[in-house]
């Protein structure tokens, strides 16, 4: 607890890869177990998403490479997160450090192997939905998720001249609708494809749309998805797939309100292990958010749950048997606080 800032600095400089990767394994087995636990068999879909983000780097950080779509050195963080059926929050489960020029799919596919057994053995019947935009559209990753078994999959592919001459005719009637009601149109269907490197046809959603705003053309923005999924287009593009955009916000909790971009460590394997320290905290961070439920905070921010829950000033009275908290009166936000604490299993004096 008086460690100085050398001890501190030779303590983030001590993890060797073999005990960060023990470290990422525990962090998603605690969290895949406190869910099964509260869930049981009462989950029937479980929804995997991963993205990719960018980290800044401002020094001479290792495996820091400058990147010609941020526009800055930086680091390209890989993360993971779990939805258990309709629930609107998801969690962060694995969180992966990567340099400055990886490729988008790399690190994925071994952390899929990592994720996917361990979610099959704690919920045995449960079907998994993984959810991936168009960067991680390689044939490595497609391959691995055609032979997982109760795998579904939705992930975005880049537009090629091929996918564009087999949505002409959609493309034709969206620009029709849109002349008409003088509004943005878009409309959906699928066909069967096969790029040169796969192994097989795979079935392709295509989102035909025209978009209008206001003082500009129209422009043309076809969108498209490869899945294995059944169900209509509309609903495959609109209900399943447009749901992921929600890590953004995810993401961004984590950067704003934890600093998990604060990687300043010259050794690329200390600043995973910060990472891996932020990711910690996040997961203890959603466990408030979930402790608060039918409070205002149920939903709040990272940073709305630390200005109203961790942000006020106490007494702290510590005995040999217990730690008592006593609050200010004034406080606006006793009552939430207080339930998030007793969901949390504290006692009132």
């Amino acid at each position: 607890s008086l460690a100085s800032q050398p001890t501190i600095s030779r303590f983030e400089n001590q993890w060797a890869p073999r005990m960060l990767h023990r470290f990422g394994r525990a962090l998603l087995d605690r969290l895949i177990a406190r869910h099964r636990r509260r869930l049981g068999k009462k989950v029937s879909k479980i929804t995997l998403d991963l993205d990719v983000t960018d980290d800044a780097t401002h020094g001479a950080q290792q495996l820091s490479f400058f990147h010609g779509y941020y526009r800055s050195w930086c680091y390209l963080p890989l993360l993971a997160f779990l939805s258990f059926g309709n629930e609107p929050e998801q969690y962060l489960c694995a969180a992966l450090l990567r340099p400055g020029n990886a490729p988008t799919a790399r690190g994925a596919q071994s952390m899929l192997r990592h994720i996917l057994p361990r979610l099959r053995r704690a919920f045995p019947r449960v079907r998994i939905l993984v959810r991936l935009d168009g960067g991680f559209a390689n044939p490595a990753i497609l391959d691995f998720l055609d032979r997982e078994r109760r795998v579904d999959y939705v992930v975005g592919m880049a537009k090629n001249d091929v996918l564009l001459r087999n949505c002409e005719l959609l493309m034709a009637a969206a620009r029709w609708s849109s002349d008409l009601s003088g509004e943005s149109e878009r409309l959906y269907n699928d066909f069967s494809y096969a790029a040169k490197s796969w192994e097989k046809e795979r079935r392709i959603i295509v989102k035909a749309e025209v978009v209008r705003l206001e003082g500009r053309k129209p422009r043309d923005n076809p969108r498209f998805l490869i899945t294995n999924l059944k169900q209509r287009p509309q609903r495959i593009y609109e209900r399943i797939y447009c749901g992921r955009g929600e890590i953004e916000n995810r993401i961004k909790e984590l950067k704003d309100g934890l600093e998990i971009d604060r990687t300043s460590c010259t050794s690329f394997w200390a600043n995973q292990f910060r990472v891996l320290l932020t990711a910690a905290a996040y997961m203890l961070m959603q466990e408030i958010r979930f402790a608060a439920k039918g409070t205002s905070c149920a939903r709040a921010q990272v940073a709305t749950l630390r200005e109203r829950l961790l942000k006020l000033g106490a007494w702290v009275k510590v005995s040999v048997r217990r730690t008592v908290l006593h609050l200010p009166q004034a406080y606006p936000w006793l009552s939430d606080w207080t339930a998030v604490a007793r969901a949390l299993n504290a006692t009132p004096s």
